[in-house]
């Protein structure tokens, strides 16, 4: 009151001054309301924060929260997925999110220690190296020496338990077995590989054939 009374007193122009001292009197109010309106704590937690200060909420320990002259302004931390190949979780009271204390491999949906080998397929060889990557060495099988190969059961590449053979002509109805001739018909007589020549049996699965010169099947077949 004491700034108007000194306006009042050097105001030659009465009406002017009433109007002036309105609008101080205006603008003074809304900014002593404003004032009021600025928080300067914030309380949460039981405790006292100022302004300026970031608290987490003891009821949330993923929303972190700062006190502003406007009151508490918060967000949440979102937790980021853990490693599929993690092999020990561990959720402290005081985290927002959970650790992951132990890393493995990971390896069509199976997980396994670092260092551990492991045989997922009769064919693969695998060890979980310290990076946590597994890495495997798959076996290469040769082609076997037959037309039949069996697979046994826990043995990675196929064995031919009848040994080296093939079939004897292209409509494949017939096998026969390998390393010595075999007379097909009365005029025909052929041979099948030993395993030994692989180089052939990898490009062809018949047996090499010869036929007696003017012989006729039918004749000897009529003759017998």
């Amino acid at each position: 009151m004491a700034l108007f009374s000194h306006f009042h007193v050097g105001c030659s122009m009465p009406e002017v001054c009433f109007f002036v001292s309105v609008m101080l009197l205006a603008i003074v109010g809304e900014f002593s309301l404003s004032l009021a309106a600025q928080v300067s704590t914030c309380e949460a937690n039981g405790s006292v924060y100022y302004v300026g200060e970031w608290y987490f909420l003891d009821s949330d320990h993923c929303t972190q929260c700062e006190c502003t002259t406007e009151g508490p302004a918060c967000a949440r931390t979102e937790c980021t997925a853990l490693p599929p190949a993690c092999m020990h979780v561990s959720h402290y009271p005081t985290d927002c999110c959970p650790r992951c204390e132990k890393i493995g491999c990971e390896y069509r949906g199976e997980v396994y220690e670092l260092g551990e080998q492991f045989q997922p397929s009769e064919c693969e060889q695998c060890t979980c190296d310290v990076d946590g990557i597994a890495r495997c060495l798959v076996a290469d099988c040769a082609p076997p020496p037959c037309v039949n190969p069996v697979y046994e059961k826990g043995e990675c590449c196929p064995r031919c338990k009848d040994g080296p053979n093939c079939y004897s002509d292209a409509s494949q109805s017939r096998v026969i077995p390998g390393g010595q001739y075999v007379w097909v018909d009365s005029c025909t007589k052929c041979r099948c590989h030993d395993g030994q020549d692989v180089g052939y049996w990898e490009g062809n699965r018949l047996a090499k054939c010869e036929k007696t010169k003017n012989c006729n099947p039918e004749e000897d077949r009529e003759n017998s």
